[in-house]
């Protein structure tokens, strides 16, 4: 297989030859989420490497963290943990990976976010000293302790929540999930979690809950996010999953290739 580099502005792309088309698409919605994020958090980061790769082995290869955290991770969550990230890098399944991984329209949407939620994981914690990069080992087990905390601000400001309407359903015809979700939940419940803080409280919000330093019972950050008892939170909650579950599906006027903007 023969590597190539393409470059923008903020970021450059190590992928197949033959995708040079992709990696640009991916480039373009990468910078013009990133500009967004510059208006929600006080850094974020410019040298970018994104590499993407061409198949789930490539990828766990180049990263055996994933393969861990995806192995703590429930099975409909494992198809939306389909990148990584380093201080300067952000590691993706390519395009044309990503879209035979999908089970369906929405999946495919959502999994067409994946460079953007990745991104995101790294601006978090570029702003979170809590959280990685870099991957030291204390560092790595609170991301798997905390997975929602990161995970949740990813998916929300990437975009992703409207595509997961199928994924929820499923997940929610077993037993009720915990608030905040648990590990083996994060990848796939965490992102409905900002999604009603943003509804009731705004992105600002959001972002000084993914920004949190302050080691405390998840109970507690739960209630100090939504200034409400974590009871009345919780019951909000699993009625919005429901919602979310029942919606149709997303319908946008424009399908980009990679990329949506991040909520506002």
């Amino acid at each position: 297989m023969s590597w190539t580099e393409t470059a923008s502005l903020s970021f450059s792309a190590r992928h197949e030859a033959s995708q040079v088309d992709a990696a640009l698409a991916v480039l373009e919605s990468l910078e013009s989420y990133r500009s967004r994020l510059e208006d929600l958090f006080p850094h974020v980061p410019t040298n970018v490497t994104v590499v993407l790769h061409d198949s789930p082995l490539q990828l766990a290869l180049a990263h055996p963290q994933l393969l861990l955290a995806r192995r703590l991770a429930a099975p409909a969550a494992r198809r939306y943990m389909a990148g990584w990230y380093t201080t300067s890098e952000v590691h993706s399944l390519a395009p044309q990976a990503l879209r035979r991984l999908a089970a369906g329209p929405d999946s495919s949407k959502a999994l067409a976010l994946t460079p953007e939620r990745v991104y995101t994981l790294l601006v978090v914690g570029t702003n979170n000293p809590l959280l990685p990069p870099p991957f030291r080992p204390a560092a790595f087990v609170r991301l798997l302790r905390l997975a929602w905390l990161a995970d949740g601000a990813a998916q929300f400001l990437a975009g992703q929540v409207p595509y997961l309407r199928a994924a929820l359903a499923r997940r929610l015809r077993g037993r009720p999930p915990d608030l905040p979700p648990r590990p083996r939940d994060a990848a796939l419940l965490a992102g409905s979690v900002y999604d009603l803080l943003a509804r009731e409280r705004g992105v600002g919000a959001c972002v000084r809950l993914a920004l949190s330093e302050e080691i405390q019972s998840p109970e507690r950050m739960i209630e100090q996010a939504f200034g409400s008892p974590y009871a009345d939170v919780r019951l909000r909650w699993r009625a919005h999953l429901e919602d979310l579950a029942r919606a149709q599906p997303a319908v946008t006027l424009d399908e980009p290739t990679s990329g949506a903007d991040p909520p506002s």
